[in-house]
């Protein structure tokens, strides 16, 4: 598979022609990987990781919902349609490394991985999103793969903020740690192009965090907290305020604030006259005021003069002479019942019409306004944490292997949670999952330029994206060799329900990508 900038600077009528040479599965040593075209970006500094950490509370873990943008489609797999993925070199591996007493759980007598998990993240709308993602084998154990789509936004051309994740993820807990994003390398021909044929991100983590507890403090302690905090409001009554107030004064948790107000209509004040009812009109009085609402003719004729409500407000009520442009619009609004006043038009003795005029009609009403102050006591709470040590010392992480022939038994692991087509939502989202098939060619999907990408039959739903591949899956150990992460989720018989997730092939600029990440150190953590 050649670089999409690569295709794209050949010289027009020239041939590109490429030995390709497969070796013997998982074997022998791999050849020098090309120059790879890496895009590493920053996700955040160490000293932000903790707040980051704290910020993904069980309650946030939970309600985050699954990113599916660009990772479900509807594509017909046909011998023309296929997807030409095609090593570029021998097949080389790196070997895994495993926490084979540590289990995420059993599911139909396979042991799952603790290496799989899910990737956190807030996407460019403010929306809390996850994906699925593994630990992989690096020189700091500091890796994470998942999809490029499950870290950077091609929309606006930067990483996802608040990215973490969390191996052996289940039901809102993160039994061995929250691992920090510090940075995401990716292939530049999917940040720049949207290529998925390059839809994988190797992210280097920060040692992980564990949530220990919840400390309430002090305003002042919690002001002078580095990580993750947060408030809670409380409403009380003006007696409690009052004691709150007076102990703590306006710098402490006790306030208060207005209302949104309230209008109601009242009766006419007992001491209008014509001699102060222009006080009534322009500011009001104790809360009272006298304001004018809008009336068909008719209604407004029959009306009685006074102070009353319901009587005719005389001086609100005028004929005003307006533009042509003006009359023409507001007689469309009359005849779609939105404007209830009169429209007149004077004519010469041509009969063109020479002057436009409009009278709309007001009855009084007279309206009280309060403004009601609520109460509330603040209280301080801080986020304990611990350091729970690098990724890999935790979890392990699997291997790596590229450019290895199409027709592998793997077994693919993610937490699907999405419905299918027909609606049928068969995952929660909440446990992991895994399909078991052999690998073969994916369905062209040219609307993401997924021309070379590789896939099982699965019947995934949204969700499973950045999910592991794994060759040679081991039950016993947990660990195997990944080949692959989950870029498309797809309907390749379009029977409305998927059946089949895809991978980007994983060849030399792959392993070029990978190893340019697995030996890149993320620092210590700030004490």
């Amino acid at each position: 598979m050649n670089s999409r900038a690569k295709r794209l600077v050949l010289p027009l009528g020239g041939a590109l022609v490429a030995t390709t040479m497969i070796g013997a599965p998982l074997a022998g040593v791999a050849q020098a990987a090309p120059a790879p075209d890496v895009k590493s970006s920053a996700l955040t500094t160490s000293g932000n990781a903790k707040a980051i950490a704290g910020y993904w509370n069980s309650s946030r873990l939970k309600s985050a919902k699954s990113y599916v943008t660009d990772s479900t489609v509807s594509a017909k797999l046909s011998k023309t349609g296929a997807a030409r993925a095609a090593a570029d070199g021998k097949p080389g591996v790196v070997a895994p490394t495993g926490e084979g007493g540590k289990s995420a759980g059993r599911s139909k007598n396979l042991n799952l991985p603790i290496t799989t998990g899910k990737v956190f993240f807030v996407d460019g709308k403010g929306q809390e999103r996850w994906c699925s993602g593994t630990s992989v084998q690096s020189k700091y154990r500091n890796l994470v793969a998942t999809a490029g789509h499950c870290v950077y936004d091609t929309d606006t051309n930067k990483p996802f903020s608040n990215f973490v994740f969390i191996p052996g993820y289940y039901q809102g807990k993160a039994p061995w740690g929250i691992y920090v994003g510090a940075k995401v390398n990716t292939h530049d021909d999917f940040t720049v192009y949207e290529d998925y044929d390059y839809d994988y991100a190797f992210v280097n983590v920060y040692n992980g965090f564990k949530q220990t507890g919840v400390k309430e403090t002090s305003k002042s302690e919690y002001t002078a907290a580095k990580g993750f905090k947060y408030t809670e409001d409380k409403a009380i009554t003006q007696s409690e305020f009052e004691a709150g107030y007076e102990k703590y004064g306006e710098l402490g948790p006790y306030w208060k604030k207005a209302a949104d107000p309230t209008v109601e209509t009242v009766a006419k004040p007992s001491d209008v006259t014509s001699k102060n009812v222009d006080e009534y009109i322009a500011t009001g009085k104790d809360g009272v005021k006298l304001t004018a609402a809008e009336v068909v003719e008719s209604v407004y004729t029959k009306a009685p003069k006074g102070f009353e409500n319901g009587n005719q407000f005389e001086r609100k009520t005028v004929k005003t002479p307006i533009s042509q442009e003006e009359y023409a619009r507001l007689l469309k609004e009359k005849g779609d019942g939105k404007f209830l006043g009169k429209l007149e038009a004077t004519k010469d003795a041509n009969g063109t019409e020479i002057a436009w005029f409009k009278t709309q009609y007001f009855v009084k009403k007279w309206v009280k306004t309060t403004v009601k102050e609520l109460y509330f006591h603040t209280r301080y709470f801080v986020v304990l944490t611990s350091d729970a040590g690098r990724l890999g010392d935790n979890v392990g992480g699997q291997g790596f292997t590229w450019n290895q022939k199409l027709g592998k038994k793997v077994f693919v692991f993610g937490y699907p949670t999405g419905a299918h087509p027909d609606g049928n939502r068969p995952y929660s989202g909440q446990t992991m999952k895994w399909c078991y098939g052999t690998t073969g060619a994916a369905p062209v999907v040219s609307a993401f330029k997924a021309e070379e990408q590789q896939a099982i039959k699965c019947a995934f739903t949204p969700g499973a994206s950045g999910g592991p591949f794994l060759l040679q899956y081991k039950s016993s150990k947990r660990t195997g060799y990944l080949n692959g992460v989950v870029s498309l989720t797809v309907d390749s018989d379009k029977n409305n329900r998927y059946d089949r997730v895809t991978t980007p092939y994983f060849n030399g600029e792959t392993y070029g990508i990978y190893k340019h990440a697995a030996n890149l150190w993320t620092g210590k953590l700030p004490s």
